[in-house]
């Protein structure tokens, strides 16, 4: 056997597979501590790249939870609301019935109509007023919204909240539109026309004010800001066709005919001009309660069927979220009795090559002897 000191062959070869045994060591330290097998591009790039997208979807499914919830608190809200609407309309409903009746005399039925007249202003309260996150659920302009309820883009369902209300024509303009010079503002709807006098003013509010002071447009019409602060004008008079603004009011940017986009106030359910203080008039308010009450049914099945599908997604949702990060897991995470075994083994390589490397370097200690 050649005794050589210039190069320690087996020592070199022991500090090889040491370092490697070393490496392994490390990973699966990394691995263990962190709880992922894939920590680095480098651990699996083919599997750090799927478990990316499958991270993507899973996050946007999530979300796209929540945003369903949205939908169904939305869709609640709206039909709690309604619900009260439509006890409105059958107190009205049996007051209607009541003034018809030929044993009451003036003073019955003047009470009567007082009391059908507050529950007009309530119904108009409630349309105005129910809100979700400050957005209008009733006036008629919750329409077009869609909710995302999928991780892709253009994956939603779409929500539309309006009667099929009779009455309502709007006429309609943008945040900052509308503005007044002094002179006459001219309203027409069913070739009637409606003069105001008006002053200069770019304030919705302020136009809005002086519409409804004036007593013959009081009549016919309501003036209004919606909730982007634009003015808004709607007929109480339930007939066909749009309104056609004209005069030193500027033009409306939406004129829409009754029943397009109708929310569920008196107007647009077509119960505002209602008078229960003759006979003749409570007969006919049957006829257009009875409309509304249909209106207001139909929306409210509209909205029951919604919030019955917006469960349904957030069910189908929670369960790809579940396989998805059963699937991302797989790929990811850490098997950690796998890993546990590959550590053991690490460890015992480690103290045995750091053995064999030290007998290794310790073997050529036998030349000295020669030279002794």
């Amino acid at each position: 056997m050649g005794l050589r000191i210039n190069q320690n062959i087996a020592a070199q070869n022991s500090y090889r597979n040491l370092s490697v045994t070393d490496n392994q060591m490390s990973k699966s330290l990394e691995k263990l501590s962190s709880g992922f097998r894939i920590n680095r591009a480098a651990d699996d790039a083919a599997g750090l790249s799927i478990s990316e997208g499958l991270r993507s979807q899973i996050g946007g499914l999530k979300v796209a939870v929540r945003n369903a919830q949205d939908g169904i608190n939305v869709v609640q809200t709206a039909d709690g609301a309604l619900n009260e609407s439509t006890a409105i309309l059958q107190r009205m409903r049996d007051l209607a019935v009541q003034s018809a009746n030929g044993s009451n005399d003036t003073n019955s039925r003047s009470a009567i109509d007082a009391e059908a007249k507050q529950l007009n202003s309530e119904l108009d309260r409630i349309a105005s007023k129910t809100t979700f996150n400050n957005v209008n659920l009733l006036d008629g302009s919750f329409t077009g919204k869609s909710f995302q309820v999928g991780y892709a883009a253009n994956d939603t369902i779409g929500v539309a909240i309006s009667s099929t209300g009779t009455g309502g024509a709007k006429s309609s303009w943008a945040n900052g539109s509308a503005a007044t010079t002094a002179g006459n503002a001219v309203f027409t709807h069913g070739a009637v026309a409606t003069t105001v006098a008006v002053t200069a003013s770019t304030d919705a509010n302020a136009i809005a004010t002086q519409l409804n002071a004036d007593a013959g447009f009081a009549g016919s019409y309501s003036a209004s800001v919606d909730t982007n602060g634009g003015l808004v004008v709607s007929s109480k008079d339930g007939l066909a066709g749009a309104i056609a603004v004209t005069g030193t009011l500027t033009a409306a940017g939406t004129n829409a005919a009754p029943g397009a986009n109708a929310g569920f106030s008196s107007t647009d359910l077509g119960v505002s001009s209602v008078d229960l203080a003759s006979q003749t008039g409570a007969t006919a308010a049957i006829t257009k309660i009875d409309t509304a009450i249909k209106s207001v049914s139909s929306a409210r099945g509209n909205l029951g069927a919604l919030q019955n599908r917006f469960e349904h997604t957030v069910n189908n949702l929670n369960v790809a979220v579940e396989n998805l990060s059963a699937s991302e897991s797989q790929i990811r995470d850490t098997d950690m009795a796998a890993e546990m075994t590959s550590f053991t083994r690490a460890q015992i390589l480690q103290q045995a090559g750091t053995s064999m490397l030290a007998q290794a370097n310790s073997s050529q200690q036998s030349v000295l002897k020669l030279l002794g």
